[in-house]
């Protein structure tokens, strides 16, 4: 989608310089017309894509949120596999001596 924006601020800056509105001649015109057309969709992108980019965040942090929590639940079994093997090896140990 920002290429999109990118590329048709990119078309139309050509395009103004082609028909004369804006004076550029060369290759430093073209690139003139380039970093033109960045500047003008940077803003453009910001504004025409904050929906998209909101959804995306709250996709990402509902993924994130549901790996923290499936590592959580896993470190804790593993903790309380760990811990009866502690305690069943202490009482071997106690029943021994």
């Amino acid at each position: 989608m920002r290429a999109s924006i990118f590329l048709g601020c990119l078309l139309v800056a050509l395009l103004l310089g082609r028909f004369g509105v804006i004076p550029v001649s060369g290759e430093a015109g073209v690139v003139f017309l380039v970093l033109l057309a960045a500047v003008a969709s940077a803003p453009l992108s910001y504004v025409l894509l904050s929906k998209q980019r909101d959804e995306m965040s709250t996709q990402i942090t509902t993924k994130v949120a549901g790996m923290r929590s499936r590592t959580a639940e896993r470190i804790a079994s593993q903790n309380a596999e760990e811990d009866a093997a502690d305690d069943a090896a202490r009482a071997t140990a106690s029943r021994q001596s």
